[in-house]
Formats: C-alpha cells, sequence, structure tokens
C-alpha cells in the first residue's frame, strides 16, 4: 500500500508539473509588470488589482519615505508585504537607501559617488567602494526576507536606472544582476500629470507593449498629482490580457532564470 501511495503521488506531481509547463508555454506573448517602492499611498489599492486580475508582479523595494510615515520596509508595511508573498509574487532590491549612482571615481579599485534619497542620509552625497554599494543592497534584500517570509530574487534595479559598466561589475561580483525596463515598458506614473494625462498614458502603452517587455511602475509617486496606478493599471491589464499578452514574473524571464538558478 505504501508503495501504491508514492506511486500516486509521483503521478500527480508528474501531472501538476507538466499542468504548469503547458502553461508557460502557451503564453507565446509575455510581459514583466515591476513594481518600485515609493510613497505606498496606493499600495493597497494596486494590489486588489492585480489579485482581482490574477496578476504576478515583480517588486523592488528600498526603504523610501512614506505618506502614513516610517518607511516602505518597516513593519507598519510588514503584513502588507507577507500577503504578496502568500500570493505568489516575486521580490528584489532596489537597494536599501533607494542611492542613487552619481559617477564613478579614478581608481584602481571601483568607487563610485553615491546620493541616497531615502533614510538618515537622504540628500547628502557620499563615495561608496563595491563593498558598501553591494552591503546596501543586500541590506535591502535581508528587509525584504524578513517581512515577506520569502528570499528574494538575485536581482536589484538601481534608483532612476542610473549605473556604470563597473557598477555593474561590482553588483554581479556579489551575486546581484541588474534588471532595468522597455522603452516602452517605461509606464509614465513619475511624469507630470498636466502633461501627461492617465489616458494618453494608457494608450501609449497599448500601442507600443511587445512581448517580452519589462514594464515599470511604482507604489506612490509623489510629484504626479493624478496617479497612474491604479487607474491606469487594471485597463492595461485588462486591454493587453485582450491582445493576447500574459503575465509573469523575473524569475520566468529568460535572460534572468539561469541567474536565479545559479544564485539562489
Amino acid at each position: 500500500m505504501p508503495s501504491r501511495r508514492r506511486a500516486l503521488g509521483a503521478l500527480l506531481l508528474s501531472a501538476a508539473l507538466a499542468g504548469n509547463a503547458s502553461a508557460q508555454d502557451t503564453c507565446s506573448k509575455p510581459v514583466y509588470l515591476t513594481f518600485d517602492t515609493g510613497h505606498m499611498g496606493i499600495a493597497p489599492l494596486v494590489a486588489d488589482v492585480l489579485k482581482r486580475q490574477d496578476v504576478r508582479v515583480t517588486f523592488f523595494a528600498a526603504a523610501e519615505r512614506t505618506e502614513s510615515g516610517g518607511d516602505s520596509l518597516d513593519t507598519q508595511w510588514a503584513p502588507w508585504w507577507k500577503a504578496r508573498a502568500a500570493e505568489g509574487h516575486e521580490f528584489a532590491s532596489h537597494t536599501y537607501d533607494h542611492a542613487y549612482w552619481r559617477g564613478d571615481l579614478k581608481g584602481i579599485e571601483p568607487r563610485f559617488r553615491i546620493k541616497p534619497t531615502a533614510g538618515a542620509f537622504a540628500g547628502r552625497e557620499f563615495t561608496w567602494d563595491a563593498k558598501q554599494y553591494c552591503e546596501n543592497i543586500t541590506k535591502a534584500a535581508d528587509r525584504l526576507a524578513f517581512v515577506t517570509g520569502k528570499k528574494p530574487l538575485p536581482l536589484f534595479r538601481a534608483p532612476g536606472g542610473k549605473t556604470s559598466p563597473k557598477l555593474l561589475q561590482a553588483a554581479k561580483n556579489c551575486g546581484y544582476e541588474h534588471v532595468g525596463w522597455a522603452p516602452a515598458g517605461f509606464l509614465g506614473d513619475e511624469l507630470p500629470s498636466e502633461k501627461y494625462s492617465n489616458e494618453k498614458l494608457l494608450q501609449q502603452a497599448l500601442d507600443t507593449i511587445r512581448p517580452g517587455d519589462i514594464l515599470l511602475a511604482h507604489l506612490g509617486i509623489w510629484s504626479r498629482k493624478d496617479p497612474w496606478a491604479p487607474a491606469v493599471l487594471e485597463p492595461l491589464i485588462v486591454g493587453l490580457k485582450a491582445r493576447g499578452f500574459c503575465f509573469q514574473t523575473l524569475r520566468q524571464h529568460p535572460a534572468y532564470r539561469e541567474w536565479i538558478a545559479a544564485h539562489s
């Protein structure tokens, strides 16, 4: 009897894996929706849309200042992050202090001009070596692991997407691959509402997004008066689905699958 149960269990597991593989194989037009943190004011509404539309995304998190006080990775937001992990979303570092690369410094060892926009030293410029930069990436990843209960992907996104070859190599040396976004994947939620209405941004995205694109939005932008999400988010998801697109996380992205497998 035990051997028969084991055989049945193996059969069910095989069927489940085959089903998952089949589902992925039928996804001929994938897109990869990603969210960076921000003031988090719209985070609950974003989560509602993703759950309603049954879409999984990848969140890049930094400890950014929030509308409610504190930061986006503090204990107040821990239940929100844990709920997203339970829904099957993925997570990765956005550097803990939302630290912008401002330039490389000359020398044998890599050193960088860095300007954090979050944390106690926000707005000041520093010189960091590769170890310090890696520590800031890892600090966000470690905090994500704590608040989600799930190991983040070995990926990171530099704030503003600003990098250099030396910075990218330094990050790779400590186990992190950088993720940018496609030109059409810049969804425009950082742009001024007066010039770029939600309607205009939605139509532009629907017209220009192509299979394989990595899409970028945020969980709250201080400067935009007419928030892009969730007003545009759900129509965009519905519109892309109607055009035959499907949504996957970066764990499934062909450019990162091998790296993730080797560094997880």
